[in-house]
């Protein structure tokens, strides 16, 4: 786990590396935590291991199923207040040993 971003910028956090995981899947939750101002839309880009899929996903709109993934907001969780989060998750195959997310506030 671990925050990223500066003073005044969105700062993410991982939520663990992954949930609950069992052979061949997992699922797993990503925290994105507003910095010392709001922000109104967030991006998460998300690299997958080789062999892991998403198989599903919720409060998030997602770009791609493997490899390189983008994840947006949805209507009801963009705008996140100074100093608060939100939190999107995804079920996958394959392992999530090595998922290293990047943030941007919008």
């Amino acid at each position: 786990m671990g925050w990223r971003g500066g003073a005044g910028r969105s700062r993410w956090r991982w939520a663990g590396r992954s949930r609950r995981a069992w052979t061949g899947g997992f699922v797993a939750t990503v925290r994105v935590t507003a910095g010392s101002s709001a922000i109104g839309s967030w991006t998460v880009t998300l690299t997958l291991p080789s062999g892991a899929t998403v198989t599903n996903a919720w409060n998030a709109n997602r770009s791609g199923d493997s490899g390189a993934t983008r994840w947006t907001n949805v209507a009801y969780n963009g705008q996140v207040g100074a100093g608060q989060s939100t939190e999107f998750g995804f079920q996958g195959s394959g392992t999530a040993a090595s998922l290293a997310p990047t943030c941007a506030a919008g």
